[in-house]
């Protein structure tokens, strides 16, 4: 079952950077998304980022409040991309979680998620 899995979440520094990684695996897929929301308690899971895979060149759409600041692309392994995030501030502090669009059934998988904390 294909399944994502995150890492590089942590305690960062207001103002500092960050970059968290998304694997997906198992079994052979195609991918159609690939992409990160974030959520905090209380509160839906919301928008981050999402990277268009299937086509060439990728395409991204971002959530206003990251723009400029983040950067979603292809990692340099098959079916990863990495999340880099610059200027980070504690309303940036959430849980990130991966989520992927299979392109042959359309079905959302999600990652377990991993922590960001902002703080000084």
């Amino acid at each position: 079952q294909v399944q994502p899995a995150e890492s590089g979440g942590g305690l960062v520094q207001p103002g500092g950077p960050l970059r968290l990684s998304c694997r997906a695996s198992g079994g052979f897929f195609m991918l159609y998304d690939m992409g990160w929301f974030c959520q905090v308690p209380g509160k839906q899971r919301e928008l981050v980022a999402t990277t268009t895979m299937i086509t060439l060149p990728t395409t991204t759409n971002y959530a206003e409040s990251v723009k400029g600041r983040f950067t979603n692309a292809r990692g340099d392994t098959e079916n990863t991309v990495d999340l880099q995030m610059n200027s980070l501030g504690p309303e940036d502090t959430a849980v990130y979680y991966c989520r992927i669009v299979l392109a042959s059934t359309g079905d959302i998988v999600w990652g377990q998620g991993t922590q960001v904390t902002v703080s000084a």
